[in-house]
């Protein structure tokens, strides 16, 4: 297992309900019902909680530090019960710090409901959306928010739609590469600082970082604007990982794979990232291997591995014991052009 230089952001202890409602309002398409509650409120979990059973009085197990989902079921809950019932099956759930109440299927808040809301300032909030979808919908933002941050010095550029992480010393041709990639259609994704989050088992999402964007720095020349200079085709905000490169200055006493049968993995929060350590010499043209690696690594995953078809076509010949050196054709056709 190959390590490299990364650094970890501190966890978020929390975030504002504030925070949560601009950035999920237009995306999840969210209401606020109550405009003088108090969005200050904190949310400290990253899941969201169904608040039924605390509806009946049991709150001996509520996770009332959780972003409080009322679906279809808690809505006819309420809605058998009179108005004073209501009132005391509720009462049961604001005399906890909840963050705020999201209702789920476009339902409705009952008189009680938004009354109480009112009284405690509990953001209450309304989506169109269904509650199993809402939960998904919540739990994959508030994870990303809650997840630990990685942050790597490279160049982050989307080559044949796989996320390539171009890292290794300062002043190696990281960028350089990254620009002449982008100058033959490839997009780039940031450059210098990238922020890689774990999305789900296995996946890690990277990106620059919002004041570098899609600038890049061209050692003796400057700053450049690739978006501007190259149009919007030419990046992207975010892209999945797939495989790191390290570049390096050829070392003679640095042993090079030649086969690719062994393949070497870089492990970040858990992930285990393709590692291809790319060695620099003059006229060695980075950005076409670069393409091949890309192309190379989508051959892979469609079942089509060239190194273990010449390894399996070895062991066949040596089985049959046929001379070494035999032509690939047994015969020449002549060649009239």
């Amino acid at each position: 297992m190959i390590k490299i230089d990364e650094k970890a952001i501190s966890k978020k202890d929390f975030i504002t309900v504030e925070f949560f409602y601009e950035n999920t309002s237009k995306r999840f398409n969210i209401k606020l019902l109550n405009e003088t509650a108090d969005l200050s409120r904190k949310i400290f979990d990253q899941n969201v909680h169904r608040s039924g059973l605390a509806l009946t009085g049991f709150v001996e197990l509520f996770s009332y530090q959780r972003i409080q989902v009322f679906g279809n079921t808690e809505l006819q809950y309420l809605n058998h019960l009179s108005e004073e019932e209501q009132e005391k099956s509720l009462q049961h759930i604001f005399d906890f710090e909840i963050p705020c109440i999201i209702l789920s299927n476009e339902n409705k808040p009952t008189p009680a409901l938004l009354r109480l809301a009112e009284k405690y300032k509990v953001p209450l909030l309304s989506s169109q959306d269904t509650t199993t979808k809402l939960n998904y919908l919540l739990s994959d933002f508030l994870n990303d928010q809650f997840e630990e941050r990685i942050t790597i010095h490279g160049s982050f550029v989307d080559v044949y739609g796989i996320g390539m992480l171009f890292i290794g010393k300062s002043g190696v041709g990281k960028s350089e590469v990254a620009l002449d990639l982008v100058e033959r259609g490839h997009r780039i994704v940031g450059d210098d600082v990238i922020i890689l989050t774990k999305k789900g088992e296995g996946i890690l999402m990277g990106t620059g970082t919002n004041v570098a964007k899609h600038l890049m720095e061209i050692r003796g020349l400057g700053i450049i604007d690739v978006e501007r200079m190259f149009g919007i085709r030419a990046i992207r905000y975010q892209k999945r990982l797939e495989i790191i490169v390290e570049l390096e200055i050829w070392d003679d006493k640095t042993e090079y794979t030649r086969t690719g049968l062994n393949e070497d993995t870089v492990a970040i929060s858990g992930v285990n990232i393709l590692y291809i350590k790319l060695p620099i010499i003059p006229g060695k043209n980075l950005t076409v291997i670069s393409e091949v690696i890309a192309l190379n690594y989508l051959l892979k995953h469609y079942g089509h591995d060239p190194a273990k078809i010449l390894q399996n076509r070895l062991i066949s010949r040596i089985k049959e014991k046929n001379k070494s050196g035999q032509r690939g054709i047994e015969y020449f056709e002549h060649d009239f052009e």
